[in-house]
This record gives structure tokens, sequence and C-alpha cells, in this order.
């Protein structure tokens, strides 16, 4: 009885063993084929015609991201020295303004005082002035003492520094001191641009009262905008100050702007990348900064192995090529393709097709009688 029960067990072992090995396929049925036949008829009706490699040269187009940006120096933050409350301004986002142009008119008491206290401080420097000058005199012929002469010539300096240091503070204002005198004292000063641009934004509204901390306009200097790109550490070799770089906006691809580069970064975020700044040749007002752009740079010339465009066919994220196994027989190459000009394309590995055959016409009818017979089968 026990034999009987092993034997048994024994059978069991081997049968599910038996059915493991089995189920295990000889060959991945997955796979897909790669070589394609054709009749005679198909071959014609395709319209097949093959090529090798060609050595030419072409140049490479490289194309890249980037937007519209402006320098620091070419951002201007319009604030006032001393509070105020803003009594006029007619400034727009997005308008343009011209460098001396007032843009804004604040009015406060202070500005008064100050005008004030500045003409009070040039009537006693001229009086101190002439004092000094006097008691200089008596005091070289000895006819007054040194204790009164450095009196009056320490009195001198203090109205003279008192009153340079209000003319500064006046002039910080916008106010013109060689203009200022006792009947043009002015509640209200003037804010004018300092640049050619427009107005990026608008922070004060009339009637508020303004901290000198206040940022009341930011103004942009379109003369001087530029196009930052995101290049990545493989492509930072191929790129040289002074390259040329089209740049197009993805709604308006058809306006071309063209570029030159002007500076490439040394530095590489954490994504190993780094900007490279380009200048255009001629400003376009549609070109606003934080617009995003997409650029083209025309990388130098060199002699590569080519073949044309219609060889070469996309199936799923990679590129291929037929090549001629015997006659109507083809087998389907992946490649890696380079530039593209003039109707032909650039095969980076091109060692494993050098002295192939390859379908240059009718490649595309190839992929599809591949792609019918995988379904067919």
């Amino acid at each position: 009885m026990k034999t009987i029960y092993l034997f048994s067990i024994l059978l069991l072992i081997a049968s599910c063993g038996s059915k493991e090995k089995k189920a295990e396929p000889l060959m991945d049925s997955t796979a897909e084929t790669t070589i394609v036949n054709l009749t005679p008829a198909q071959y014609q009706n395709a319209g097949i015609t093959v090529g090798q490699l060609q050595k030419r040269e072409i140049s490479s187009v490289l194309k890249l991201n980037g937007k519209i940006d402006v320098p620091p120096q070419n951002l201007v933050s319009i604030s006032i020295p001393m509070g105020g409350y803003l009594k006029t301004t007619h400034l727009l986002p997005g308008m343009m303004v011209r460098k001396g142009e007032v843009i804004a008119i604040l009015e406060d008491q202070q500005y008064i005082q100050l005008q004030q206290d500045y003409l009070l401080a040039k009537v006693k420097l001229k009086s101190t002035e002439g004092e000094y000058l006097r008691q200089k005199e008596l005091n070289a012929s000895k006819a007054a003492s040194d204790k009164v002469y450095f009196q009056a010539e320490a009195e001198f300096k203090n109205a003279r520094i008192n009153t340079k240091a209000l003319q500064e503070k006046l002039e910080l204002l916008g106010i013109n001191t060689d203009r200022l005198d006792e009947t043009k004292i002015s509640k209200s000063v003037s804010i004018t641009s300092p640049i050619d641009g427009y107005v990026a934004q608008v922070n004060a509204n009339i009637g508020k009262y303004l901290m000198p901390s206040d940022v009341l306009f930011e103004l942009v200097n379109v003369a001087d905008i530029h196009l930052k790109l995101i290049v990545y550490e493989r492509d930072l070799p191929k790129l040289a100050i002074g390259q040329k770089v089209i740049a197009y906006n993805n709604n308006e691809s058809a306006t071309r702007c063209p570029c030159d580069i002007i500076l490439i970064g040394h530095s590489l975020t954490n994504d190993k990348n780094t900007e490279v700044h380009c200048h255009f040749n001629k400003y376009d007002k549609s070109l606003v900064p934080g617009m995003y752009m997409n650029a083209e740079v025309e990388l130098k010339s060199v002699d590569a192995m080519t073949i044309p465009e219609d060889a070469v066919v996309r199936f799923g994220n990679y590129e291929y090529v037929f090549v001629e196994l015997k006659k109507n027989q083809f087998q389907m190459i992946e490649v890696k393709v380079g530039g593209r000009e003039k109707g032909f394309v650039e095969i980076l590995n091109s060692s494993k097709l050098n002295g192939q055959n390859i379908a240059i016409k009718g490649a595309y009818q190839l992929l599809m009688k591949l792609k019918n017979s995988e379904e067919e089968e």
C-alpha cells in the first residue's frame, strides 16, 4: 500500500513538472518580424527604388525653447524719495513713454517746507560768507582776534554744508534749484520717465499716499529686450557667441525674428541645463517679456552620410530604413537621424548601412506591408 502511495506522489510531481515545462515557450511569440517579402507585382506597384548612403555637406539645426526676457538694468522701478499724495497720472499698463516725459505729479506740504528751508539757507549762507570774508580781512591786519575769525569761518562752513544738503534733497525730488526763488515755491513735484519704454505695472491710484519705499510704476526699456533660451549640457559645445538664431512664436510661426547669441551661461542647474541669451537684430513691438518662443540654431556644416528623407519612416518613437537583403526582400533597420537639409537627412549610425542597398522610394509602402502581415498572423 505504501509503495502504491509513494508511486502516486512521484507520478504527480512528474506530471506537474511536465506541465510547467510545456507552458514555457520556445521563443518569444510577441517578437515582431523585421523582414518583408514581396511578390514581383507588389514590388512594381510599390514603386520601390533602391540607393546607398551618400556623403554630402549638411548643416544641422538645433531646436530650442525659451522666452522673451529683459535684463535687470532695463527694468526700471519708479518711486519717490519723499512721501506724498499722488495728484495725477495718465499711465496704464502697456502704454509707451518717452524719456523726460512727466508721468505723475505728487503733492505734500513737506515739499513746501524743504524749499523754504533751502531758500532761507541760501540767505544765511550769503550773510555768513560776508561776515567770514570781513573777519578774515580784519584778522590778517590783526584788527580782530583769531577766536572771532574762526567762529565766523565755522558759521560760514556750516551754512554752506546745510545749503548744499538741502539742494541735493530738492534735486533728488526733481526740483531745479537754479530756477527756485521765493516766487516759485510749489506744493507739488513732477516725476519724469528716465527711459524710453513702456509701462509694465501701475501700482498707485489718484489720492493715495505713497511712502518712499513704494514702487509707483515699473517701466521696461524695449530697446534691449532679448531672448533667453534653455540649452542642455550636451548641446553647449555646438554654440558660440555671435551665432545666428531664428526665433518664432507658436501662434505666429510664419513670423521669423533673427537674433544673435550674445551670452552663454557657464553654470548648470540641477537639470543639467543653462541659459543662453540672444539679442534681436530688430525690435518687434509684438514681442513682450514673458512670451514663450521657439528657436532654431543653424549649426556649422559638416560632411555626413545622408539619405533622401523619403527613405526614413517613423513607427512609434523610432525611425527606420529598409535594407535590401535579396531581390524582393527587405529588412527594417532602426536608424538615428541628425540634421535635415534640402530633402536629405543625416544618418548618425551609418556604419552598418555603408554599401547596403536601401529603399529610397517606397519605404512607407514596405512599412505598411510589414505591419499588415503581422496583423494577419
